[in-house]
């Protein structure tokens, strides 16, 4: 269907733009997207993967070129994650629906107010960005919890790596959105290689999605660099906001449909 194919495009599109200039994978997006074009939940979460890897890869080999990628970092942050995903599987089957989008729509809240605590520590006392915490064991939790809530809420984890390498490596956020976009290419390969093993991952779609997101992950990774540091943390902070509106709102309509 030509016209689904545009609407799988611009929808990768806008979240390879998302992704190269947030850190974030764009699930957030592209799994209601797959969901309101009928395709079921399970479907739209593996599919989502595939087009996440696509654009992940696509906005990493651009900041490789750019001389903005730490391999040691996004190793770090990576392999923690890839183990910890798992307990986030076990936790989501066994807490209801509802629950579960309210929890992920309060973490968001929280994570506005990292970034924002963040600030005005620096601002209070500049050498607030020199970590008290040991670096390994900073990067190796902020990857952990990454992996809980990618396999918890289904997202890439970028929604906590970027506010917590900020937090508690003293990371400026245009290094910390690079390396959390390297760290969503591990996440990515482990949940496409499992979706494609259980027959989930519809191909056609999620390259659609993916070459889209390709396109625009080259867009805003070039992009970002030549940002003000405030605007990235504004924008972040807005998408953030926006977005915890509109999980709560999922939250009560999940509630709703108990009723």
């Amino acid at each position: 269907m030509p016209a689904n194919w545009l609407i799988l495009a611009s929808g990768g599109l806008f979240s390879g733009i998302l992704a190269g200039l947030l850190g974030i994978g764009g699930g957030t997006v592209l799994v209601p997207l797959l969901v309101a074009l009928g395709y079921s939940p399970v479907q739209a979460v593996a599919t989502s993967s595939l087009a996440i890897l696509i654009t992940s890869i696509s906005g990493t080999v651009q900041n490789w070129r750019m001389g903005y990628f730490n391999a040691k970092q996004v190793l770090y942050l990576g392999f923690p994650a890839l183990a910890t995903a798992q307990i986030g599987v076990y936790l989501a089957s066994r807490i209801a629906p509802y629950i579960l989008l309210a929890a992920f729509g309060l973490l968001l809240l929280l994570n506005i107010y990292l970034v924002d605590l963040r600030k005005r520590l620096v601002a209070k006392e500049p050498h607030a960005t020199q970590t008290r915490i040991n670096p390994l064991m900073a990067r190796l939790g902020t990857g952990g919890a990454a992996g809980i809530l990618a396999g918890l809420f289904g997202v890439g984890g970028g929604v906590i790596m970027v506010p917590l390498q900020i937090l508690l490596l003293g990371e400026p956020i245009k290094t910390a959105i690079q390396t959390s976009l390297g760290v969503i290419v591990l996440t990515a390969i482990s949940a496409s290689v499992g979706h494609t093993l259980a027959g989930n991952v519809l191909a056609t779609e999620g390259l659609l999605l993916g070459l889209g997101g390709l396109v625009g992950a080259q867009i805003s990774t070039r992009f970002l660099p030549k940002l003000p540091d405030a605007i990235v943390s504004l924008i972040f902070r807005g998408f953030l906001g926006i977005l915890s509106l509109y999980i709560f709102w999922q939250a009560w309509q999940s509630y709703s449909s108990l009723s």
